[in-house]
């Protein structure tokens, strides 16, 4: 029997908790096979290649953020049905999910693929690494399809209160990718190319096993007669997938800007914040995993209309935000060059150096960092999901700023403060965007909101 978990009763906190943890975990496991491309990348193969994969992070976040976005949408409803316990219109919405996450990828795959290397030439990408930028991000593109499914399936186990199971996928997924890194890379010498194939052949085996998971979940028995499209879950599938997307590609629009700024400083800067962002993304795991709790912790207590719970929860995980936010902020502040070497040659000082000034900076604004991802992906679970592309819009309006105005004047320090520009600007908009959802929700459902 398939676990499943309903946060509508119980304690807030100890719920929360228990969902976080094993979403933690599975999200570090990501990671690390997300690192180990750059690992194996700047270890073996160089500065050089380091930087042309590094210099398509922002490229790739808006691509795959959109799809991971729209796929974080299509799961909203399916966490509200499962709130209210209504397990039939739950599979209704599980089967348009998937079936909408086919037709998605398939077509942007195509669009993508060919406009690929256009994009990295519109971004100023440098002569000596556009190359090896290509032949990874080209391939990462290619299994759109694999991060689609393999996205919407984990968004409906994760809606069911089930946050173990993907950690147990995710570890052998990672394990994987290791072996296939080392494989393809330093076996069959195929370059950057290699650690991309690695990445979307993990992410096709994760995507195989939540398939079988989903086989054998009781609630989510499916024949053949559930797949067909049903226009009212289609219609809001879409009135929730399409803004989440939006908001995840507007917040990568500015770091495209950002990058372009960088990319004119040249490859070293490109090869600093690639390795800079890669151990910031680790650290950020939990911050990740809160909002993802919270879009799961939101959708089913406003499914149950259970309004009092939301407050509490948001003051829960907003505790446990700022002490992590503290503690990561004094590991990276005195360790950050051991964290750098783990991509890059000891020998690479100014990489070294330029990388450790970006972490410094970031994790000092880890802080509202963590509410900018509790809050906006609360909101994503009440049902709001317009409110989560206005404060993208924040973020990409900061962002731009910094790249357009500061990077020319300040070079590479004002790089560094990109993201806590970012950050602030984005809480600016989502503390009073919740509140004004939590008034509506009282209205509509004319109950008072207890405890918020």
């Amino acid at each position: 029997m398939a676990r499943t978990r309903d946060m509508t009763v119980g304690s807030p906190t100890k719920l929360i908790f228990g969902f976080f943890f094993p979403l933690l975990f599975g999200l570090l496991f990501q990671q690390v096979y997300n690192m180990v491309d750059t690992i194996v990348v700047g270890k073996f193969l160089g500065v050089q290649a380091l930087a042309g994969v590094g210099s398509t992070a922002s490229l790739n976040f808006l691509v795959l953020g959109f799809c991971i976005g729209v796929c974080n949408g299509f799961v909203i409803p399916v966490a509200q049905k499962f709130g209210e316990h209504d397990y039939r219109g739950l599979k209704r919405y599980v089967v348009n999910a998937i079936m909408l996450a086919v037709v998605f990828s398939l077509a942007l795959t195509l669009v993508i693929g060919l406009l690929c290397k256009q994009l990295l030439v519109w971004m100023n990408t440098p002569a000596d690494i556009i190359n090896d930028a290509y032949a990874y991000i080209l391939v990462i593109f290619l299994g759109i399809p694999v991060i689609f499914i393999y996205n919407v399936l984990f968004g409906i186990i994760r809606s069911l209160g089930n946050s173990r199971t993907p950690v147990i996928y995710l570890a052998i997924c990672s394990i994987l990718n290791v072996i296939l890194d080392l494989l393809f890379i330093l076996g069959f010498h195929m370059g950057v190319e290699g650690a991309a194939w690695a990445t979307v052949i993990s992410q096709g085996i994760s995507s195989l096993l939540c398939i079988r998971y989903i086989r054998h979940c009781d609630m989510l028995v499916l024949h053949k007669s559930d797949w067909s499209f049903d226009k009212d879950c289609i219609r809001r599938l879409l009135s929730m997938g399409l803004p989440t997307g939006l908001q995840y590609s507007i917040t990568a629009i500015g770091s495209i800007i950002i990058q372009v700024s960088v990319n004119l400083l040249g490859s070293v800067a490109v090869a600093s914040v690639a390795a800079g962002s890669k151990v910031s993304q680790l650290f950020c795991c939990p911050f990740d995993a809160m909002g993802s709790t919270m879009i799961t912790y939101g959708g089913q207590n406003v499914g149950a209309r259970k309004l009092d719970r939301i407050g509490q929860g948001l003051r829960s995980c907003g505790g446990m935000g700022i002490l992590y936010a503290v503690l990561a902020f004094v590991v990276l502040h005195f360790f950050s060059p051991s964290f750098i070497t783990l991509f890059v040659n000891e020998t690479e000082r100014e990489v070294i150096a330029n990388a450790s000034l970006y972490l410094d900076y970031n994790a000092a604004f880890y802080i509202p960092l963590a509410f900018v991802n509790i809050i906006r992906f609360l909101i994503q679970g009440l049902g709001f999901t317009k409110q989560a592309v206005y404060a993208g819009v924040c973020e990409m309006a900061a962002r731009t700023m910094v790249g357009v105005l500061l990077v020319p004047t300040f070079g590479y320090m004002a790089v560094c403060f990109a993201n806590p520009a970012a950050w602030i600007a984005a809480d600016l908009f989502l503390f009073p965007a919740y509140y004004h959802v939590m008034k509506q929700l009282r209205r509509r459902m004319e109950s008072p909101l207890v405890g918020a």
